[in-house]
């Protein structure tokens, strides 16, 4: 992957992680503070799917 695809991809990602704040701030802050109430196993559980699935479509689109 070259310097120019990854900035892309980067790019892409923070467009779609600053729509949430950006349309609807206050289900935003509704949403991080539920999130932060959240045991520390089920974060880790959440954040593990998220990577595992990220690793699953990079390697099938990569």
């Amino acid at each position: 992957m070259d310097y120019q695809m990854l900035m892309l991809v980067i790019g892409t990602v923070l467009v779609i992680e600053g729509v949430g704040p950006l349309l609807f701030p206050e289900q935003w802050k509704k949403y991080l503070a539920e999130i932060s109430l959240q045991n520390k196993n089920v974060l880790r559980r959440l954040g593990g799917s998220l990577v595992s699935a990220g690793v699953v479509l990079l390697i099938i689109f990569a």
